[in-house]
């Protein structure tokens, strides 16, 4: 286990540049990480096997503001498609959204057929009673409830159809295991999260999270897309993400030459940051920052 423990030290380089919340510790998280990976022996071969991805799901800690503090179940090292990945709850979601000042607070509960549920209106609090100790029934749906700044509600529903719809897009349930079949309840909660979320006031972090669950750890939990407008062609939509592209590769260019000018380890961590923000997602983009930063961290070791 030496060689998972040294790892994960060897990321905090990397992961202080990245941090978005003063409360995520290094020297915290670094412990954290260490015991998921002691506590797990396929885990830890896995990252001793695809450290890259250990090293990302280390620093997203830092990008997205969450903790892996066991005790507070907001989010965990998992292995999924031979990488790790940072996997994030349905109450670290909550928890972003809050402490980032999208929403004062927010509740997902599931919602069973002997429940009385209706919704109020526009704005306000939907109700929804049952008998904590009874027979509540079986599953029929998830519900989500946010309270905003200016004292209305925003609330949604999925229906248990549809939460076994998106269920059945997880390649990890298609093979039978996986957070859908281990902890249903809990992803059912994180689906109504991911959906509603983007009703409520624009929180940087929380999209972060949003995409990264999306985008990285291929969980089979995807939001509603929005809908191309019938005049807008293929070769328009291309030509628009390439024109994006170029310009984000201009951006991160700017960080890539302090980098490579640093006369320290401070000034190429400090340019290390943004470059390694601009560029999650952008998987070529990404490794071509990391290897720089790494090979210029060489010069000051």
């Amino acid at each position: 286990m030496s060689n998972i423990v040294e790892l994960v030290k060897s990321q905090e380089g990397l992961f202080l540049p990245a941090v978005v919340d003063s409360s995520v510790e290094w020297s915290r998280e670094c412990q954290f990480a260490i015991q998921a990976f002691q506590a797990n022996d396929f885990l830890a071969r896995v990252a001793l096997s695809n450290p890259s991805s250990a090293q990302n799901a280390i620093i997203n800690i830092a990008a997205i503001g969450i903790s892996l503090n066991p005790a507070l179940k907001h989010a965990y090292l998992v292995p999924r498609k031979n990488a790790v990945c940072l996997d994030i709850s349905y109450m670290g979601m909550m928890h972003i959204a809050q402490e980032s000042g999208s929403i004062l607070w927010g509740q997902a509960e599931i919602v069973r057929a002997n429940d009385t549920y209706r919704k109020t209106g526009f704005g306000n609090n939907p109700v929804h009673d049952y008998s904590p100790f009874g027979d509540r029934g079986e599953i029929v749906g998830v519900c989500c409830v946010a309270k905003l700044h200016n004292g209305d509600y925003l609330s949604g529903e999925i229906n248990i159809d549809a939460i076994h719809a998106i269920r059945a897009r997880s390649e990890s349930f298609k093979r039978g295991n996986g957070p859908w079949v281990t902890d249903f309840e809990e992803m059912a909660k994180k689906t109504i999260v991911k959906r509603e979320y983007k009703y409520w006031p624009k929180g940087k972090r929380l999209a972060t999270a949003i995409e990264y669950q999306n985008s990285i750890a291929g969980e089979g939990v995807i939001l509603d897309q929005e809908p191309i407008m019938p005049h807008t062609s293929d070769e328009q939509i291309a030509e628009a993400a390439k024109i994006a592209e170029t310009k984000l590769a201009q951006e991160v260019q700017v960080y890539i030459d302090k980098m490579q000018l640093s006369q320290n380890l401070g000034e190429l961590q400090g340019a290390f940051g943004p470059a390694y923000r601009m560029t999650k997602g952008h998987d070529e983009m990404l490794q071509q920052v990391q290897k720089i930063y790494n090979d210029n961290k060489a010069r000051f070791a």
